[in-house]
């Protein structure tokens, strides 16, 4: 986490989480969803606009983090911004050299490699679950062939709960 975003939480410990505006979609583009878009209808049918800007990007990348119940947030100084997940909580992208990023530039260490009746990639790694981008998919295959992978058969819908992460945070209940 940014030291600015520590210290804006310290200075306002209070301000209240924000939900829906902020969403991930299965290609690890971040999406901006203001109210109009909302009520146009929910994520991924309506994705909203997406984010371009490199520094804002970045700044989402270092401040991207999950809480203990598997809600994927964005620190946005004192405000905790939750993020709608078309998929998982990580986009993989698959370098030629062997190596695994996330969608925020983190390298990873595969632990697991699982397929869904759909014929997605997902990578359980030491950060947790992702996708694999769909640009990366001859890449994986060399990876599966050399047996590097072996990838096992899953339910996507099950992926959730066995991973733990919350593909639509709510505000709690009152």
């Amino acid at each position: 986490m940014d030291a600015l975003v520590a210290a804006a939480l310290k200075k306002w410990p209070n301000v209240p989480h924000c939900y829906g505006w902020l969403a991930l979609d299965a290609r690890g583009d971040w999406y901006m969803r203001d109210e109009r878009i909302q009520h146009a209808g929910p994520f991924p049918q309506v994705k909203g606009s997406r984010i371009e800007h490199d520094k804002l990007l970045a700044f989402i990348g270092r401040n991207y983090a999950h809480d203990d119940a598997g809600c994927w947030f964005f620190q946005n100084g004192p405000q905790r911004v939750y993020v709608e997940l078309e998929a998982t909580p990580w986009v993989w992208r698959l370098q030629p050299d062997g190596r695994v990023l996330s969608h925020t530039g983190m390298a990873a260490q595969v632990q697991a490699s699982l397929l869904d009746e759909a014929g997605r990639l997902y990578l359980a790694t030491d950060l947790g679950l992702g996708l694999v981008h769909t640009a990366d998919m001859a890449l994986a295959a060399d990876a599966v062939e050399q047996g590097r992978w072996a990838p096992a058969e899953v339910a996507a819908a099950d992926l959730p709960q066995r991973y733990g992460f919350v593909t639509r945070p709510q505000p709690p209940q009152r």
